[in-house]
């Protein structure tokens, strides 16, 4: 896990994609850290390992097959309840996979905020009322979704 803990009042917990701890996520994690956030990365592979963007297939098997969504979503709720009360805010953050882990933990207590980039999986669980602001990017297509309606669907949801 990367913890850059420098004391402050706002927390970030980053929520990898299928790859692991690559540099691209070690780099968000450097700038949120730059921008004055206590910032928690765990490895949601367990291992060190990291895959690179070339091996698609073979990190998405790894991660469906050794993590999965719920093992994650119970490890960021793990760590959202072990660090919130040192806060007095904390935000999740996460990408591809690690956005549709996120957008999941979005009425967890003690969370004030989530942004996801490329969470295509949220299509799967739409049913989601968040507790806190969500913010959300998408592609403009996706070869696995409709994208308009997925926006429109989650547009009806307050937060």
């Amino acid at each position: 896990m990367i913890v850059e803990n420098y004391q402050t009042n706002c927390a970030v917990i980053v929520v990898h994609e299928i790859y692991g701890i690559n540099q691209n996520i070690k780099d968000i994690c450097r700038s949120l850290k730059e921008y004055g956030f206590d910032v928690f990365c765990p490895n949601l592979l367990q291992k060190d390992m990291v895959f690179g963007y070339s091996e698609e297939k073979e990190a998405y098997q790894n991660y469906m097959e050794k993590v999965g969504v719920t093992a994650a979503v119970l490890e960021i709720e793990s760590l959202i309840s072990s660090i919130k009360d040192n806060y007095q805010k904390v935000f999740v953050v996460g990408f591809s996979i690690g956005a549709t882990v996120s957008w999941l933990c979005s009425g967890v207590k003690g969370v004030h905020g989530v942004v996801g980039y490329y969470g295509s999986r949220i299509r799967d669980f739409v049913d989601i009322t968040p507790k806190c602001p969500v913010l959300l990017f998408f592609p403009q297509e996706e070869r696995s979704l409709n994208v308009d309606e997925l926006i429109s669907s989650l547009d009806k949801r307050n937060n």
